[in-house]
């Protein structure tokens, strides 16, 4: 089996994960699932102050991109891989993986996932959803205090001082990388053509 590849991008809040998740629930676990840029975050639990810190995670340099690349071409030889679990409270990488096993369809949601040549290069297709700032900024507020306990001011302080220069540096200049660009009005439609696409 070779697997097609869906890469999902956007900015920080900007939707993708809800794209992303809505078109896995529709086609189903036995045709689809979702890979999280996110899982492969470098471990940096020995300098996160648990409010942000120095640590620029909107970088490339964060990630593990060389084994998500790994991943991908092994899923798409029809190979199982273990994606890394990562503790957002700690910053760290827990020792135990996942296993996962290739599906017709593999879903790549991340913010950089466009901005990395060799991660391009694996994907089928790429969609990429575009979304105000101050949009983005009130989500991921939202997100970061409920669910990896941080305070409203260090969510601030790491969103404009660094999760929006890295937006305007290397995630919207990705999108030329995407053979669909859509914003939040088109939504819906977008989703549904993607969907009948799929099916």
């Amino acid at each position: 089996m070779s697997s097609i590849i869906i890469g999902v991008s956007g900015g920080s809040g900007s939707g993708k994960t809800t794209f992303a998740r809505r078109l896995n629930e529709s086609l189903g676990p036995e045709a689809c699932q979702i890979l999280y840029q996110d899982s492969y975050y470098k471990d940096y639990s020995d300098q996160f102050d648990f409010d942000g810190g120095s640590i620029n995670f909107d970088h490339p340099d964060s990630l593990d991109f060389e084994l998500l690349g790994d991943h991908l071409r092994s899923l798409r030889a029809g190979k199982p891989v273990e994606i890394p679990n990562y503790d957002f409270a700690t910053h760290s990488r827990l020792e135990k993986a996942s296993d996962c096993r290739p599906t017709p369809i593999i879903i790549l949601d991340g913010i950089l996932i466009l901005s990395q040549p060799h991660i391009v290069e694996q994907l089928d297709h790429a969609i990429f959803i575009e979304c105000p700032e101050a949009v983005r900024f009130e989500r991921r507020l939202k997100r970061d205090v409920s669910e990896r306990g941080r305070t409203p001011e260090g969510v601030r302080a790491q969103f404009y001082g660094q999760v929006a220069p890295m937006h305007e540096k290397f995630v919207g200049p990705s999108q030329v990388h995407a053979d669909r660009v859509f914003g939040e009005d088109s939504f819906e439609a977008n989703f549904l053509q993607v969907l009948q696409w799929l099916e």
